[in-house]
């Protein structure tokens, strides 16, 4: 199929259909949750805008199928009972046409309700490829799965002669996936890994961990964790502790880190699904747009949320309908372009085709330096010790 692309305000000539009979003024309502509280609330925040600022713009240009959309967005409290007891609600109580999904880790307690209930349900940030390996029908991935989050890492020290890889995660089931899939990857590319370590869910302390990697002394140190501030805890602890690596990659590149860390942060690797600095189709538009209705720029997670919606209105479109296997059977054989990246998904709803981009850290800046394709500088290689910093 040819692929298309879906530009901001997903455009005129897809959003405004005839109206139903009877309809008209009916909108469509759209229930989700976000972490607007708890430990995710730094990602669940900026998401939970990205859906709202696709509200405005699909009913700025007319609304769907000749319908305006309403979305009724609750807090899941950064918890997955509360997120499943929610979509429960959402979808018996409040009667919601469709649904969007969660942030991460918590679509694990939507999902089962959404199939409970056949329901579509886009996982915008989402990317752990085990929950598409159960059979689950309504279920569609738009991130690169997690066993790409640091393919671009291997790749770059890969080319940059690094033998040795460290790796540590948090025991929750994203960071493990990544590691599992990490690990082979770096066998894949003849490195050795030399350092495999897990720690406790919102464990602070990583000055054990950070004592192996100084005794195995890895070319490569990576991280993964769905706690973003497991990051900034863990480079600060690395320069009291005066542990250097050449390269060092975490699975999150976001601007709450160089804030927090200022110089510190520098030459400092991250993964980013999305970047403002891309080119595609509306994404200027929706940086923009962004800036102006909240103040701030927006981070991946809202690039994320709102793609979820673009893609969601786009089958919707294409199928005519709000019927969910006809939602179904459109997401299936889609290929396009959201603001995030490209789309395409398996027979499982695994995404397939986006890739994903890694970052650096340079002078207080995040610039694209994996793939080549989308790159705007060079990596800075090899990292400074701290005390040549």
């Amino acid at each position: 199929m040819k692929r298309s692309s879906i530009a901001i305000a997903l455009s005129i000539a897809f959003v405004i259909g005839s109206p139903w009979p009877g309809e008209a003024q009916q909108p469509i309502r759209i229930g989700a949750t976000m972490s607007q509280s708890g430990v995710y609330s730094t990602q669940g925040g900026p998401a939970r805008n990205g859906y709202l600022l696709c509200q405005k713009h699909v009913n700025d240009q007319g609304g769907i199928l000749g319908r305006k959309i309403e979305l009724l967005i609750y807090d899941d409290k950064s918890d997955t009972p509360t997120a499943t007891g929610l979509y429960e609600k959402l979808i018996a109580d409040d009667k919601v046409d469709l649904v969007l999904g969660p942030y991460g880790v918590l679509a694990t307690g939507a999902m089962a309700v959404t199939e409970k209930h056949r329901k579509v349900l886009l996982a915008p940030l989402s990317a752990n490829p085990a929950y598409w390996e159960q059979g689950r029908r309504y279920l569609f991935m738009q991130l690169p799965p997690a066993d790409l989050f640091l393919a671009g890492l291997i790749d770059m020290a890969d080319r940059h002669g690094l033998k040795t890889v460290a790796l540590v995660g948090e025991d929750t089931a994203f960071p493990k996936s990544v590691v599992k899939a990490t690990v082979e990857l770096a066998k894949k590319h003849g490195m050795t890994v030399v350092l495999q370590e897990e720690y406790a869910k919102g464990n602070e302390d990583f000055s054990a961990i950070l004592a192996k990697v100084k005794a195995t002394n890895p070319d490569l140190l990576a991280m993964t964790s769905l706690n973003l501030s497991d990051f900034i805890g863990f480079v600060r602890q690395m320069k009291e502790r005066d542990v250097n690596v050449k390269m060092f990659g975490t699975t999150g590149a976001v601007v709450e880190f160089q804030r927090a860390l200022g110089s510190a942060a520098e030459f400092t690797y991250g993964t980013s699904p999305w970047e403002p600095s891309v080119t595609y189709p509306g994404v200027k538009e929706f940086v923009d747009a962004f800036q102006k209705e909240f103040n701030t720029a927006p981070s991946f997670h809202a690039a994320g949320a709102y793609a979820a919606c673009q893609l969601l209105m786009e089958a919707v479109r294409r199928a005519g309908s709000l019927d969910s296997d006809a939602l179904r059977d459109e997401l299936l054989k889609l290929k396009t372009t959201t603001i995030l990246n490209d789309y395409a998904v398996d027979e499982r709803g695994l995404q397939i085709a986006n890739k994903g981009l890694f970052v650096q850290w340079q002078d207080g800046k995040k610039v694209v330096v994996w793939p080549d394709a989308s790159a705007s500088a060079k990596p800075r290689f090899p990292t400074p010790t701290w005390g040549q910093r």
